[in-house]
C-alpha cells in the first residue's frame, strides 16, 4: 500500500505548528472602534439594536477612548447624532457640533489616539439621505460643498483621518482641495470608496437615527452584484486624493477586498457592519455558535483577504482575547 509523500496533516498536527506556519495573522494593530456621539451629560445608554455599543455624550466619549487606547487599539470611529436636522443638515460642520465636541475632548485626553471622523449627512437631514434633496434625487455637487465644509469643521477640531461615507461622485477631490487650502495638509482621508447598499446596515441606521425617510440609497450607494464599479471608485478615490480606501460591507465582500488589495497599493480599509456584528450575536445567544470563536474566525478571513484596517465594534473584545 502506498502513502502519499505530501501528508497535509503534518503542518496542523499541533497549535505551535498552526502557529508557525499561519499565514495571516490578526491583531489589535488592526483596529478601529466605532463610537457614537450625541448631545447631553453624563450619558452612556445602551443602543437596543446593537449589543454592547452605546450612545455617549461628549463628557463621556474621552473615557471611553482612553479606555480604547489602554487596549492598544491605535483608532476610534465618530458618529454624531444631532439635537436638531434641517434639510441641508447645518450641524453636520457647526463648530459646536457634537462630533467637533468629542473630537477636541479625545484628542486632550488622549492626543495620541488617532481620532476618525465619518463624514455624512444621513443623521443630520430631515430626509435622511446623504445629500442634498433636489427634484426627488441627491444634488450631488451642492452635496459634495457641503460635505467638504464638514471635513474642514472636523480638521479644526483636531480630528487626524476624514472619513466621507456618502458615496458621492468626486467628494473626496472636494474635500481634499478644501483641506489643503485651509493648511491641513496633513489630515488624511479614509474614503468609504466601495460602499454597498447593503442589508447589513439596518442595526446602524437604528443607531444613528439615520434611515431614509422616503426611498432608497441605491442611485449612489453601489450595486452588491457589482464588482468591476468596485476598482473603478476605488481608483477614482485615489486619484482623488484619497490616503486609505474601503470596502463596506466587510464579510459579504471579501472578493471585493481581495481584488483591491491585489492591484492597488494604498492601505485598504474593511468595515465589518453592524449586521455583520449582530449575526455573531444573535446566533451567540441562541447557543448555535461560539461567540469568540466566530468573532475571531469572521475578522481573521477579513485579514485574509487583504485588508490593512478592519473597523469593528467587537475591537474591544478582540483586544482584550489577543491579550490572554
Amino acid at each position: 500500500m502506498s502513502f502519499p509523500k505530501n501528508r497535509m496533516r503534518r503542518l496542523r498536527s499541533s497549535e505551535a505548528m498552526r502557529r508557525l506556519v499561519r499565514q495571516s495573522s490578526l491583531s489589535v494593530d488592526d483596529l478601529v472602534y466605532p463610537l457614537f456621539v450625541r448631545r447631553g451629560e453624563g450619558r452612556k445608554d445602551p443602543i437596543k439594536s446593537m449589543d454592547g455599543c452605546f450612545h455617549l455624550s461628549p463628557d463621556m466619549v474621552a473615557a471611553e477612548a482612553a479606555e480604547v487606547a489602554s487596549l492598544g487599539i491605535p483608532a476610534v470611529l465618530l458618529f454624531g447624532l444631532p439635537d436638531k436636522k434641517d434639510e441641508k443638515g447645518s450641524q453636520a460642520w457647526a463648530e459646536d457640533g457634537v462630533v467637533q465636541d468629542s473630537v477636541r475632548r479625545i484628542k486632550q485626553a488622549v492626543p495620541e489616539l488617532l481620532v476618525i471622523t465619518d463624514v455624512c449627512l444621513c443623521a443630520y437631514t430631515t430626509t435622511g439621505h446623504c445629500g442634498v434633496v433636489k427634484d426627488g434625487g441627491i444634488d450631488n455637487d451642492a452635496t459634495c460643498q457641503l460635505l467638504a465644509k464638514v471635513a474642514l469643521s472636523h480638521a479644526y477640531a483636531g480630528a487626524d483621518v476624514i472619513a466621507p461615507s456618502d458615496m458621492m461622485d468626486g467628494r473626496v477631490r472636494y474635500i481634499r482641495e478644501c483641506l489643503e487650502e485651509n493648511g491641513f495638509c496633513d489630515t488624511a482621508i479614509m474614503s468609504y470608496s466601495a460602499k454597498y447598499a447593503s442589508a447589513f446596515y439596518g442595526p446602524f441606521r437604528d443607531a444613528a437615527d439615520s434611515a431614509p425617510q422616503f426611498g432608497d440609497r441605491k442611485s449612489y450607494q453601489m450595486d452588491p452584484a457589482n464588482s468591476d464599479q468596485a476598482m473603478q471608485e476605488i481608483a477614482l478615490d485615489i486619484e482623488e486624493g484619497a490616503d486609505i480606501v474601503m470596502v463596506k460591507p466587510a464579510l459579504c465582500f471579501l472578493d471585493i477586498i481581495q481584488r483591491a488589495r491585489q492591484r492597488f497599493d494604498c492601505p485598504i480599509a474593511a468595515y465589518f457592519v453592524s449586521g455583520e456584528y449582530m449575526m455573531i450575536n444573535a446566533a451567540a445567544k441562541a447557543g448555535l455558535i461560539d461567540k469568540d470563536a466566530a468573532m475571531m474566525e469572521a475578522l481573521t478571513c477579513i485579514k485574509r483577504a487583504g485588508a490593512d484596517i478592519i473597523i469593528t465594534y467587537f475591537a474591544k473584545a478582540v483586544a482584550k482575547l489577543l491579550r490572554t
